[in-house]
Order: C-alpha cells, then structure tokens, then sequence
C-alpha cells in the first residue's frame, strides 16, 4: 500500500493510472482504518471531543479509498450544500491540506462543525459508492481534519471584502443559518449586526452541542473570525424583549430571523413539574458549559443521581444520556444507571449512528416502545418513580388505515413502574411565538414557524424581512440550516441591491 501514500500524485482523471496514481479496484481494496478515538473508559472522565482526529498519515490513506465516481459523484448529489467532495478528497491524498479546506469552504460556511455532526449515514456517505464494497468513505471526519488543519496551520482564510453599500442587516440569533447569513453578507460589503440573547455568540452549536462532539473553542474562533471580517454580535439581548422588532425594523435595512425552533416541547403528563424534572436545553446547558457562559437562571450543575431516565429518539436525546452519564462518573456515580426510553422501535431513532454506537459503548441503556404516562414525587415532591406504557406499532389492517404507519398505540394491561433520581425530557422542539406575535402581518404555519414566500428565498410575509432554518422548516438538520442561510443572503443582497438602485 506504500506506493499510494507516495505524492504528489497527477490529477485523478482515469482508472488505469501510473502506480502514483491508484486505480478504482485497487482504492476499494484498501482497508478502511477505525477512526481515533477516546476509549468509552476514558471518555467518560471528561467532556472532550470523542473523535481525536486523524493525523496526516491517516487522513491521506482515508482519502484515498475514494474511488472518484463518474460526474455528477453521489457524494455531492447527497449533501445539500453540494460540497466537491471528490475534488477535497484529492487535494488530501496529495497532501493540499489547505486546498481541500478551502475547497469545502467555498460551499460551506461551517466544514469543522458539518464534518462532525450532520448524519453522513444518510447524506454525503450514504451516497459513496465505496459503501457497497466496505465502509463508505469516512467524508465527515476528513472533512473536520483538513478544516481542522487549515485553521491551526493557517488560519480561517481571509476573503476578499467587497467595498462597504453602506447597507446594515440585522440578523436575529447567531447559529447555523445566521452565521451563514452574517458572513455571506459582510464579504459583499453590507454591514451584519446579530442579536444573541445568550450571553456568548454561537446559538444551537454553542449552548445546545455537548463539547465531547464539538468542543467550544471551535465555534469561538469561527466568531472570532466573523469579528475580524465585520460581524458585529450584540448578546444578551433578546429581541421582542430587550429590543423590539419595531426598533429593528427602524435601524436596518433588513432584518434576517435565524432563531430556530428552540422551545422544548412538554409531555403534559401529571407530575411534569416535579422536582428533579429537565428539559433538554437546560440540563444540557448547565451540565456542558461554564458558568461564564450561561445566564443566572441556568447558573449551577444539574441534579444527579444514580438512576437517571431520558425520555425521547432523537438526537438530543442522545446527548442528553452521554452527558448525564459522564456527569455520573465523574461525581461519584461511576455504579450509576442511564436509561433512555422511547415510544418507538430502535430503527425509527432519528439520533446519529455514531452517537448511538456511542452512547451504548458508555453503557446506556435502551428501551423501545414505552411511553410516559406521567410522573411520581415523594413527600417533598421530588420525582422519583416514572410510569410507563407499552406500545405496539399499529396493525397494517387497523381500521381505517390505507398504508403502514408507524403509528403506535398502546397495549392494554402493559403499565409498568420505574425507578427515577433524576428525569430529562428530550420529546422534540418548536418554534418560539415572541417575535410573530409582535410583528403583524408576519405568518406562522404553526406555533413559532414562520411562513415564507419561498423557502429558495428565505422572503418573509412582511417587507424587508427574511427567514431561513428551523424557525422555518421547523427542528432540523445544522447543514440545510447552513445551505438555507446562503440562499437567505442572496435574496437579501438583491433586496438591498434594489434599494440601492432606487
């Protein structure tokens, strides 16, 4: 395999290249390699970053098992930024870190964070042909490394700034889609001011991402960056409450809404407000971060016990569990039981593969098709029991049904009780109602959701305002959140454009 890992190589155009040069049967035969990681033992005693990262050697061989499909490659056709990927891939085997970098950059704002937590699975490698010979090519993970490389080696690369519209946009909420947002804008030469209402920049990647998937430092010098192109961030000030959106509406030439869907939703269940009863936000926020980072209300650890029940699928789920367990050992529970409960079956889990696999090898446990029925305090109304129901899919002949579904319903007779120290409740999001009720003429779909024009375009139902994210699609992917931001910022420059001309 050595004479793979000799460079440069030529540009990869045909399969019957020179020995510098593998061919497609020969990359496919290459083994691929686990991936570096913390061992689930150590992991545990911290909340740094599971995934250590590939070295130069591993990241070359890794790249190299790409096989470089015929155009147009699935890989680009599977990630909804249409990211080169082949052509990154390239630039690593030949060791053009930087280049391969720069090569995602031009299609994403944010590789070091889509590299590490979009669902490769079901995107980008779940579309590499490579994955119908062995393991797909690991894209997310090569995409963090030479992202990662860029900036320690050579920084984030500084674009050319366009000279100054003298426009203003005010961007509401700093995650995904509004830094995709605020840094498209500000290379064109209009001025981004983002309101935060967290005491830190960074939104969903910073307060609702535990660090042992994308450590903060990560996501502070992206800001820093943004701080150094123009961006201007404006935190601890909620807009609808601190600021209105009247003021906004006033100051700026437009107004972007990037707040997402960041409302936990409630189980309406008997004994919800018991003592010892979380909802995801919070428990994550102040079992995962500094108490620098957080507001007075979510100052202080969570309560931690040795039996601990997340109830929830998805992804947030997931992190509920692994930062409960870590939080476990490392306060003197290390004996301490995790358990996640969710009312359908395992493949209807909509959290990450590698999460999942990772959450089992910390000792999670799981349990499919059961659902709350509510929640039972002691004397000083502390929860400390959980009733639960099984569930059953729904029979294809059920009446009234045409087609399967994935409808469940309960099974009679099956209520069972468990113990519970401590509860967190992981059932989804929604959208925040504050800025529509304040803003006639701006529609929702529902509670929260804002109702656009055009999702293309990210146009709003009131003039001068735009939206893009899960404050539209409702919760959703960090990367469509990214793809739809870059749209947003198009349709906002030729909105300011028009008004330049006028």
């Amino acid at each position: 395999m050595d004479k793979f890992l000799i460079f440069p190589h030529k540009e990869f155009d045909d399969p019957e290249a020179s020995d510098l040069n593998p061919t497609r049967n020969e990359r496919v035969r290459i083994p691929a390699g686990p991936p570096p990681e913390q061992l689930p033992s150590e992991r545990l005693k911290n909340f740094k970053m599971v995934f250590e990262g590939y070295d130069e050697e591993q990241a070359v061989i890794e790249a190299t098992r790409c096989i470089h499909c015929p155009a147009t490659e699935p890989c680009i056709i599977g990630c909804p930024l249409h990211n080169d990927i082949p052509k990154a891939l390239l630039a690593i085997e030949q060791r053009r870190f930087d280049e391969a970098a720069s090569t995602f950059r031009k299609t994403s704002n944010f590789p070091e964070v889509c590299g590490r937590l979009c669902p490769q699975e079901h995107l980008c490698e779940g579309s590499c042909t490579v994955g119908g010979y062995d393991r797909a090519v690991n894209i997310g993970k090569l995409e963090a490394f030479c992202a990662d490389w860029q900036r320690n080696h050579s920084g984030f690369p500084i674009p050319e700034i366009a000279p100054t519209t003298g426009r203003r946009v005010a961007i509401v909420g700093s995650g995904p889609a509004s830094i995709a947002v605020a840094e498209q804008l500000t290379r064109i030469g209009h001025a981004a001011f983002v309101y935060e209402e967290w005491p830190k920049p960074g939104g969903l990647l910073h307060y609702g991402i535990p660090s042992f998937k994308l450590e903060k430092d990560i996501v502070q010098a992206k800001i820093a960056y943004l701080e150094s192109i123009g961006v201007k961030f404006i935190c601890n000030t909620r807009v609808g409450r601190d600021i209105q959106m009247d003021d906004l509406q006033q100051q700026y030439d437009a107004v972007f809404l990037g707040i997402g869907a960041p409302v936990g939703n409630k189980a309406n269940l008997p004994g919800e407000d018991l003592k010892g009863v979380y909802y995801a936000t919070e428990f994550l926020v102040r079992g995962n971060l500094p108490e620098e980072d957080l507001p007075d209300w979510a100052k202080g650890l969570p309560e931690i016990g040795r039996t601990m029940i997340v109830i929830g699928g998805g992804d947030t789920s997931t992190d509920c569990l692994r930062t409960s367990r870590r939080l476990q050992v490392q306060h003197g529970f290390e004996d301490g039981v995790v358990i996640n409960y969710y009312r359908g079956t395992e493949a209807e889990m909509r959290a990450r593969e590698d999460d999942y696999i990772h959450a089992k090898e910390e000792t999670i446990k799981y349990e499919f098709l059961s659902s709350p029925l509510g929640f039972i305090g002691d004397e000083n109304g502390h929860v400390r029991q959980i009733e639960f129901q099984k569930m059953m899919s729904k029979p294809p002949d059920f009446p009234g049904q045409k087609v399967p579904s994935r409808v469940r319903i309960p099974i009679e007779g099956s209520n069972f009780i468990v113990q519970a120290d401590i509860v967190v409740l992981a059932i989804g999001y929604s959208g925040d109602e504050l800025i529509p009720s304040k803003v006639p003429g701006l529609k929702t779909r529902k509670p929260g959701i804002l109702d656009v024009i055009s999702e293309e375009t990210g146009v709003a139902t009131v003039g001068g305002l735009f939206a893009a994210g899960d404050d539209v699609r409702g919760a959703d992917l960090i990367v469509t959140a990214i793809a739809a931001g870059r749209k947003a910022a198009r349709a906002i420059d030729e909105y300011l454009s028009s008004l330049l001309k006028k």
